[in-house]
């Protein structure tokens, strides 16, 4: 898999949060996030995740095992995602929301994605392929707001 290298974010509104952004989105718990991905996640969702995160389509598609061309398909039949493909999605989101209200801002988030762990070479950023990793990412989160050393 070819690695991605998520960029500072350089918006033009930078006083829209991830949180405000995404408000519309019911995905404060596991439940909501299954019940939003079953009802359906619009590619509209994909678009404003990658502008917020500061990938490239083609990056994020890789990341939740898509390509960007299908992810366009999506968006061009005003279809959407597949539940797994919505739930890998919505977690993103969620952890990004968590990671922006953390860290401060997402270019903070950001950093702290692509920074390997304390004696590891693995980085947060490998894990969000699956939504197993993007779970571990939200774990490690969670320690950092507790006070756990990073």
């Amino acid at each position: 898999m070819e690695s991605i290298m998520i960029m500072p974010v350089n918006r033009t509104d930078q006083d829209v949060s991830v949180r405000e952004r995404f408000r519309n989105l019911k995905i404060g718990n596991r439940n909501q996030v299954f019940v939003a991905a079953t009802k359906g996640v619009k590619a509209g969702v994909f678009y404003d995740l990658a502008e917020i995160a500061g990938m490239s389509d083609k990056e994020l598609a890789s990341t939740i095992n898509l390509s960007a061309r299908t992810v366009s398909n999506y968006k061009d039949a005003r279809r959407a995602f597949e539940p797994v493909y919505g739930e890998h999605l919505l977690k993103l989101v969620a952890l990004y929301i968590k990671g922006e209200e953390i860290f401060g801002n997402v270019s903070e988030f950001n950093y702290w994605l692509n920074k390997p762990l304390w004696k590891s070479t693995s980085k947060p950023l490998d894990w969000l392929i699956t939504p197993g990793g993007v779970d571990l990412a939200m774990e490690e989160i969670e320690k950092i707001a507790q006070g756990y050393p990073i």
